[in-house]
Formats: structure tokens, C-alpha cells, sequence
């Protein structure tokens, strides 16, 4: 086995669970373990104690355990990690074919970078068939910027777009956007009537090959992600682009989930620019990030929309400083006009279409997601104590992008945090009791303290206590501990 390939394969695979690499001790752990040795002799060469060598190795297994979805020891590391490397082998070759055949830029422009997976997996998706590609993701994690490209590099005759309003009262009706591409794009008549508008548009598109962008879906969308009731016509439009005999290609970008069981399409989660996506953007913008560059873009999950704005920011009023700027402006990630109206936005939305799903939300911040990075979904329940359908809840929060998740764990995307925790501190009495379920939780969930981990969910607990001033309680803390 190639043990430097599979300590790059799993570094990679921690980092994309966690958001964090693999510690030395951790990366000397697995690199001995594949070589054969035991703890004891770890222990020796890394200069700790077998003891802390051991907990390091348990907590790994977990760890890589929940990352692949199968039980991972040390006795079985070697098979698991080969059979890792073969699926990442396969894997790549498929995305080499579509490449070959399809979008293979040979240089990126300076502000679109990190993309090329997301496009593969697109030019995946298309070869396999599908006709409508909702992209669906959080507010500027750049949506609407993907899909432009990948439609432009997709080798269509022609391509249509639609930019939805966004105010649900400015929603231009779906028939007035049909006539709109029959007449001035296709050079065809429109009908009389709706439905022969429609025959007349599926008709072209089984002629020609057409890339159609749908942007900014959801505030057409009520409460359950279907089209709100001015506005079901555009499930007629999505029917005929769904037709297995078109020609067309359709991308649909929305923050909120389409959850029509009539159609017949699939959905694409579009998460923040990873790390070397952001130094790519700084150094190509003339920025030194080197120094800081980790921390921010931690705080901001690799958001695009936030990327670009400290850019330009610190162009402009930091002379390229990217450190003083966060060294002023660390504590206070929303201090910037445009990301706290982007974040604040999605809330007062959910606000209005989903008052208890709001009222999760902003629960939700009180978690603090450092040491324990993720909760259980047993963790998310603990703050819906006066819901009658709590799991309703929870799909609503993920259905619009607000609540991350990913094998059985959640947390909240940093920007949305901070917001969460801000609105719920002006509510007094909730803000106290969320944070004493929260401490409540952590303390039930912690039988023992016999390793690192353990210790660090029994601190939580204590965190929770302080945070309203409970010292009787953050004192059982220490003794129930």
C-alpha cells in the first residue's frame, strides 16, 4: 500500500467532515497502524504516552467510522482504507470521461475558482439523463455564478433564462415568460392559450439542443418547497422541460428545496469554496492571506459571496491587509452591511412561512460548535420541547439550507450562527431555557469521561451553564463529571 497516498486520502476525508486536518499525532497513528506496529511502539516514536496514543486511535475509528459509513478499527484499517482508494480511482476515471467530452477549462478565470467537481458531477448528471438540475444552497454560496458557467461551456444552440423576482408580488407570470422565449428568442408564435404555448416550446426544444437557467426559485416556493398557488403554472413549464425527449438542458438554482412529487428531477448540494479554492481568489486579487486566510475562511464556510466582498474590502480600504482587517473585524463577522442583509433576509423569510422551524433556528445558535464540532440529531430535539411534529421541523430547516447535515450530525454554516445567536439573545426567557436544554443534553449524553472526547462534551455542558449565569449548575457539571 502507498501509505503517503492513504494518509493524503484520509486527511482529506476528515478535513471535509470536520472542516479540520488530521492532527501529527493523529497522521503518525494511522501511518504506523498501516505499517503494523502497536500503540506501544507509536507511543515510543512520537514521544507520548501509550495511554494518549490509544485515545487517539478510538477517537479516530469513530471518527473515520462516521466519515465512510462503515466500521472502521485498527484491525481493519488497511482493507478499508484500499477500498476507499479504489472508489476514489473509479471515481475519477468517470470524471475524466466526462471532462474529455465535455467543460475541461485549462485555466480558471480569476473570480471563478474551485469548481471544476461541482461541474463534473453537473456534466455527470446530464450524461446520466437528467433533464431539470435544481442547484440548491445557502445565500451567495454562488449558485447563480456556477450555473451561468456551466451552461455557457455545455455546447447548447442557444440558452434561455428567467431571473425570478425577488418579492414573491413581482413574479412575472410563467405564460408571460413562455411567449417571451417562443417570440424574441425562438422567432415562433405563441398561442392563444397556455397549453398550446407549451406544445409549441416542447416542440422547439426537441429540435434544438437548449441550456435554460431558472434563477432564484424560491419565492415562488410556499412553506413545503411547492410552487405557491398564483404561480402553478410553472409546474406545467418544469413538465415539458422535464420530457424525456427534449433536448434541453434546465438549471434551476434555489435556496429552499422543490419538493414536487410530479417531477422528475434531481438535486445538487452546492456548498462553500473549500480552502485552496480562497487562496486561489486572494492571490489572483494581489492579497497576502496566508497568515489569517484559515481562520476566515472557517468563520465564513467558504461562502462565495463573503470571499468576494472582503476582497474588495480590503483592496480598497486595507491596502491588500487581508491581517489588519480581520484582526479589527474577527469578532464581528457580519460588521459588513451586505453579508448581514444576505443572512438576514433568509431569516425573516422563514419568519413568516415557518414561525417554529424560526424558532429552531435561532435555538440552534446557542450550540457553539468548536470543540464538539457537530450535534446528534438527539441534540436537535432537545430544543423543540414545545413541538408537537419536531421532525417537520427539522426537514423544514434543511429543505431551505439553513441546517447542515451530513451522516446523522448537524450544525449551523458560521454566518448563520452568529446570526441565530443574536436574535435569540433579545428573547430573554428562550435564550435561557435553550441554553439549559443544551446543558441538559450534553450532561445525559456523557456517562463516563474515560477518554479526550468525552471530557470535552462533559465541558460543553459546563459552557451552557455560564452562559446565563446558572454557577449552581455549572458547579453539578463539575461534580456529576
Amino acid at each position: 500500500m502507498n501509505v503517503e497516498a492513504a494518509l493524503v486520502l484520509v486527511n482529506k476525508a476528515v478535513y471535509h467532515h470536520t472542516d479540520k486536518h488530521l492532527t501529527d499525532l493523529q497522521q503518525a497513528v494511522i501511518t504506523n497502524v498501516l505499517a503494523g506496529r502497536k500503540y506501544g511502539e507509536i507511543a515510543d516514536l512520537y514521544g507520548c504516552t501509550e495511554g494518549h496514543a490509544k485515545d487517539t486511535g478510538s477517537l479516530l475509528w469513530k471518527l473515520l467510522s462516521q466519515v465512510w459509513e462503515a466500521k472502521v478499527t485498527k484491525s481493519n484499517l488497511r482493507s478499508v482504507v484500499n477500498r476507499q482508494l479504489q472508489l476514489v480511482a473509479e471515481s475519477q476515471a468517470d470524471i475524466a470521461i466526462v471532462q474529455a467530452t465535455d467543460y475541461s477549462p485549462t485555466v480558471e478565470k480569476p473570480n471563478f475558482v474551485g469548481r471544476q467537481s461541482a461541474i463534473a458531477n453537473l456534466q455527470a448528471l446530464v450524461a446520466r439523463g437528467h433533464k431539470i438540475i435544481v442547484l440548491q444552497g445557502e445565500g451567495g454560496v454562488g449558485k447563480t455564478t456556477l450555473a451561468q458557467q456551466f451552461l455557457a461551456h455545455l455546447g447548447c444552440d442557444r440558452s434561455l433564462e428567467v431571473l425570478m423576482a425577488k418579492e414573491t408580488i413581482n413574479i412575472v407570470a410563467v405564460a408571460s415568460v413562455v411567449e417571451e422565449w417562443l417570440q424574441r428568442d425562438l422567432h415562433e408564435d405563441s398561442g392563444k392559450e397556455f397549453g398550446v404555448t407549451l406544445a409549441r416550446l416542447k416542440r422547439c426544444l426537441e429540435q434544438q439542443s437548449i441550456g435554460i437557467l431558472i434563477d432564484n426559485l424560491e419565492p415562488a416556493l410556499d412553506k413545503n418547497g411547492r410552487f405557491i398557488a398564483d404561480h402553478r403554472n410553472y409546474l406545467e413549464l418544469l413538465r415539458i422541460l422535464g420530457d424525456s425527449k427534449v433536448q434541453s438542458t434546465t438549471i434551476i438554482t434555489s435556496r429552499d428545496r422543490l419538493c414536487e412529487a410530479d417531477l422528475d428531477l434531481e438535486h445538487y448540494r452546492l456548498t462553500g469554496l473549500n480552502l485552496n479554492a480562497w487562496g486561489q481568489y486572494f492571490a489572483a486579487h494581489q492579497i497576502d492571506s496566508e497568515q489569517v486566510l484559515t481562520e476566515i475562511h472557517h468563520t465564513y464556510g467558504g461562502n462565495a459571496k463573503a470571499m468576494g466582498m472582503l476582497c474588495g474590502i480590503v483592496r480598497e480600504d486595507y491596502e491588500g491587509d487581508l491581517s489588519l482587517y480581520w484582526q479589527e473585524n474577527r469578532h464581528d463577522p457580519l460588521i459588513e452591511t451586505d453579508l448581514t442583509n444576505l443572512v438576514a433576509s433568509q431569516f425573516n423569510r422563514l419568519q413568516q412561512l415557518d414561525p417554529q422551524a424560526y424558532q429552531l433556528l435561532c435555538r440552534l445558535g446557542c450550540y457553539r460548535y468548536q470543540d464538539v464540532a457537530t450535534i446528534s440529531l438527539q441534540g436537535v430535539l432537545s430544543l423543540l420541547w414545545d413541538s408537537a411534529r419536531p421532525r417537520r421541523v427539522i426537514k423544514s430547516l434543511r429543505n431551505r439550507s439553513l441546517l447542515e447535515f451530513d451522516r446523522g450530525q448537524y450544525w449551523l454554516h458560521p454566518m448563520v450562527q452568529a446570526e441565530a445567536k443574536l436574535r435569540l439573545q433579545s428573547n430573554s426567557a428562550d435564550w435561557c431555557q435553550a441554553q439549559s436544554a443544551i446543558a441538559n443534553f450534553f450532561t445525559q449524553s456523557i456517562t463516563r469521561i474515560d477518554n479526550i472526547q468525552s471530557g470535552l462534551t462533559a465541558l460543553e455542558a459546563y459552557y451552557h451553564c455560564i452562559a446565563t449565569a446558572d454557577y449552581a449548575g455549572a458547579a453539578k457539571v463539575i461534580l456529576h463529571s
